[in-house]
């Protein structure tokens, strides 16, 4: 099944819109994981395990992973999300952006490697380095266009014949690099006008949306700026919010809470 139509059957079957991001802080998880050599997987496989019935998608975030020696264990809870909630997207939260054969390997990587659903990529290096990604027609590519974090305005925003770089972006998106009708925008949730602006200019292509939580963002506002006409087109992206609800052993229980109340601020189909 495609990434997409995975992810129209998981707004369907979940009536929400939430993607819980999986990004690993040990120093943050529950003290029973931390000198565990599988502690990473089994926090994320206990918090999978409580919400997979009311989440969009997860997305496991590569660095997080890479940067604690856990690679093996990104690999594992890939699988373990495949293999035992296979209706449940998975995107790896990777930001690649390079060209040439190294965007080739890059794609084979996310796409083959960790056999994952969709990948987030940079699309600053233009056509050619999309559509190593894009060419797998099957996988989502998801384009950086407006990110959530405070830095994003110095160039993303920069006017480029009347208009900001990143509608520059949503426009090539639409226009030009969806083809295989594969191709997905982050649109940070810290700038609602944006996301609607956005939306206006690419019609029901789904939106990846973090920047709610810990950054700030208000869900009410950005579902009600970004929903598709079918009243969905949004994965709402929260990461810290969700899995450091509690560090107690009522951890996976205070994310299932946690993403419950997403969607009673918002966060789900209409």
């Amino acid at each position: 099944m495609s990434f997409t139509k995975k992810l129209r059957l998981a707004w369907a079957t979940s009536q929400s819109l939430v993607c819980v991001g999986l990004d690993p802080e040990l120093p943050k998880l529950p003290e029973r994981f931390r000198d565990r050599p599988d502690g990473i997987f089994a926090f994320h496989k206990a918090i999978v395990d409580a919400t997979h019935d009311i989440v969009c998608a997860y997305k496991p975030q590569y660095a997080h992973h890479a940067a604690h020696g856990a690679i093996d264990q990104l690999h594992a809870i890939i699988d373990y999300i495949h293999d035992r909630y296979p209706n449940v997207p998975v995107i790896l939260d990777a930001k690649r952006g390079d060209m040439g054969n190294t965007a080739m390997y890059l794609a084979k990587e996310a796409f083959e490697g960790f056999k994952a659903d969709a990948v987030t990529v940079s699309p600053y290096l233009g056509t050619d380095a999309i559509e190593p990604f894009t060419k797998y027609v099957d996988r989502g590519t998801i384009l950086l266009c407006r990110t959530s974090n405070p830095g994003a305005a110095d160039l993303q925003e920069l006017l480029v014949d009347g208009e900001p770089l990143y509608m520059k972006v949503a426009r090539l998106a639409a226009a030009k690099w969806n083809a295989n009708s594969n191709v997905s925008l982050v649109v940070g949730a810290t700038a609602p006008k944006v996301i609607a602006d956005v939306r206006a200019a690419v019609g029901d292509m789904p939106l990846l949306v973090p920047g709610v939580g810990a950054q700030g963002g208000d869900v009410a506002d950005a579902v009600a700026a970004g929903r598709d006409r079918n009243g969905a087109g949004l994965m709402i992206s929260a990461s810290r919010s969700v899995l450091y609800a509690s560090n107690g052993d009522d951890f996976a229980h205070a994310a299932r809470g946690a993403v419950e109340q997403m969607m009673a601020d918002g966060a789900r189909t209409s």
